[in-house]
């Protein structure tokens, strides 16, 4: 299994360090696909010392929003499998593989983590369709 993660990134030069270390440390085959939207902050001057832990290096030239930083890092995507990862260390890196498992057991199509809910995955197609 090959995970792609892609890390949308906007001024986060006092997080990028930890984030990419972090996500590092997760035990599964992955790819790693930062997207700098334009940092203004000193961010874009630590990625040639952060340059091992990337797989690709995407400098966007004008600022365009998250969204549009997260479809320019889906252009590179190889893995069976993406995450997105915000750069600012809110979501834990290590609970991939919960997010993960709903997917891989086929039980769901696309898992959305929440920094609100705890706990194991819970089913909220009725909920929507209803």
């Amino acid at each position: 299994m090959k995970l792609s993660i892609v890390i949308p990134v906007y001024n986060e030069r006092f997080t990028i360090e930890e984030i990419l270390r972090r996500v590092s440390e997760v035990n599964l085959g992955k790819e790693i696909i930062v997207v700098d939207d334009c940092s203004t902050d000193g961010t874009r001057d630590l990625y040639p010392k952060l340059n091992p832990k990337i797989n690709k290096l995407i400098i966007l030239e004008k600022n365009m929003g998250k969204g549009a930083a997260i479809r320019e890092g889906l252009k590179y995507v190889t893995g069976e499998y993406t995450i997105i990862q915000d750069a600012d260390l809110e979501y834990d890196p290590q609970e991939y593989h919960k997010l993960l498992k709903p997917v891989i057991e086929g039980k769901a199509d696309v898992v959305y983590g929440s920094r609100f809910y705890g706990g194991e995955y819970r089913r909220i197609l009725y909920f929507w369709h209803s």
